[in-house]
């Protein structure tokens, strides 16, 4: 049914999903969640609630959901109900859809997901219309858990990543009177052990909704199995209410110790480290208040991967290795996550060893090129230079295997080329495998800790932000909120 309630075809619903004006649609969002933001900065709880309601009844809001769900990369992956919204004529009747009095979400379909150590981590993929459902009031709540976030929080945070993460671990232990001592701390299953209870009495969102999600259990093998505690990884709100679960632990670190303890948190996610002068303010008075904090919220550390250590012997996080050298912190990717992408790209070669050579680069180097902007912010360059020898001589090798009988000259005559003032090039036409060591290293500057997306205030610093990070002139924000 039409906006004027005429019933039409599925062309014509199509090609209302068409003609939708995005950049028009994001303003409309953006303005009433800078008014969620001002009223929760009032502590006008009754009025942020209003605005919810309002932002989740707005059509503007629906579609951004919908288009949200549709088109990011799990928007070709079904649920239990085997339904993809692939057409617009599918989106557009999902959008007025939403926000139905009688919603009643399905159960998740439970799949299982490779880790490091070997084990899998079990997965919750809701139907895609429960993921528009949860899309629409994430709208109305991330601007809320943006204003009261921790401002030391990194991981599932707009405008926030790991590179920020670690120039905060940078300032914290870089000066030479920063702490020594440092708390990795991991929680142990944080998304499948959040208390319900807590979850439903502190999370601002729609409580009935809430409950549904948190209580629709899920199928695996043809058996639904309910579920008590926990929130659904998979579930596009589930990361947003993990974080507001997690938030005040720096708050609560702050109004126990003083400044010389040097007692600060960093946390991406479930992840995070805790510097301290010393092993006993760590093991005695840091970790339990942690363990009291987490308890709260129906969780506990991973006994097996919390550990204190010094900062001369170093420690990995987020795939980095930080570490004093003769009082110099230095910052370089972590050993592990070098030996994984060196074994990724070993098994490209492995399975391609009957592709087309500007296939099989073509292969290569998103992956090459996405692991060296990841760690371009870093001591970096050595470590460049020594992925792309391995990178070489796998390519060496990949070429000698196709020809074996043929000599040295004519396989490199046939698959490599002299260009920019470099021999041995692994090329074929226009396509050149790319090289590491090319990316230039700049130290990245972490974000403001108060700097919120949603907030008016601050559009022109997230303007000039971004400016400075693509190396142009910062502009003026607009008007309206940026997005």
């Amino acid at each position: 049914m039409s906006a004027f309630g005429v019933i039409e075809g599925p062309q014509g619903l199509a090609a209302h999903w068409l003609a939708i004006d995005w950049s028009r649609i994001r303003r409309q969002v953006s303005r009433v969640q800078a008014r969620i933001v001002k009223a929760v900065r009032a502590g006008k709880w009754h009025r942020v609630r209003s605005l919810q309601r309002l932002l989740a009844n707005s059509l503007a809001a629906k579609l951004l959901a919908v288009q949200r769900v549709s088109s990011n990369r799990g928007g070709k992956t079904a649920g239990v109900d085997g339904v993809v919204l692939k057409m617009p004529a599918q989106k557009w009747r999902q959008a007025h859809q939403l926000n139905a009095k009688d919603y009643t979400p399905k159960p998740l379909r439970r799949i299982y997901i490779p880790k490091k150590n070997g084990k899998h981590r079990p997965l919750g993929i809701p139907v895609q219309a429960d993921r528009a459902e949860q899309a629409l009031e994430l709208l109305a709540l991330d601007p809320v858990s943006e204003t009261l976030a921790d401002r030391c929080s990194y991981g599932f945070r707009k405008a926030r990543g790991a590179q920020d993460a670690i120039a905060r671990c940078f300032l914290a232990l870089s000066r030479r009177d920063s702490a020594e001592w440092i708390l990795e701390g991991d929680i142990r299953a944080c998304f499948d052990e959040l208390s319900h209870p807590w979850l439903l009495e502190q999370i601002p969102t729609n409580q009935r909704k809430l409950r549904g999600w948190l209580n629709a259990g899920f199928m695996e093998r043809g058996v639904f199995h309910p579920t008590t505690e926990g929130t659904p990884q998979g579930g596009i709100l589930s990361p947003t209410a993990a974080n507001m679960a997690l938030d005040g632990l720096a708050q609560r670190l702050r109004a126990r110790f003083q400044p010389r303890h040097k007692v600060q948190l960093v946390r991406y996610a479930d992840d995070f480290i805790i510097t301290g002068t010393s092993t006993a303010l760590l093991a005695d008075e840091v970790k339990p208040l942690v363990q009291q904090f987490l308890k709260e919220r129906g969780l506990e550390l991973s006994e097996a991967k919390t550990r204190i250590v010094h900062i001369d012997d170093g420690f990995d996080f987020l795939g980095f290795n930080l570490r004093k050298y003769h009082g110099k912190l230095l910052i370089k990717p972590a050993k592990p996550s070098i030996a994984a992408v060196k074994e990724k790209v070993r098994i490209i070669f492995r399975t391609g060893a009957s592709l087309p050579q500007d296939v099989l680069i073509e292969r290569l180097n998103p992956v090459i090129r996405g692991w060296g902007n990841y760690y371009r912010h870093v001591v970096s360059k050595e470590i460049f230079s020594d992925i792309d020898s391995a990178i070489w001589r796998m390519t060496w090798n990949w070429a000698k295997r196709r020809h074996p009988r043929k000599a040295r000259k004519w396989v490199k005559d046939r698959y490599y080329t002299h260009r920019g003032g470099r021999d041995w090039v692994f090329t074929h036409g226009s396509v050149t495998l790319f090289r590491m060591a090319s990316i230039p290293i700049r130290r990245h500057v972490a974000i403001r800790g108060d700097a919120n997306p949603y907030d008016p205030q601050h559009a022109d610093y997230f303007v000039e932000r971004r400016a400075r990070q693509r190396g142009r002139p910062p502009a003026h924000a607009p008007s309206w909120l940026i997005t």
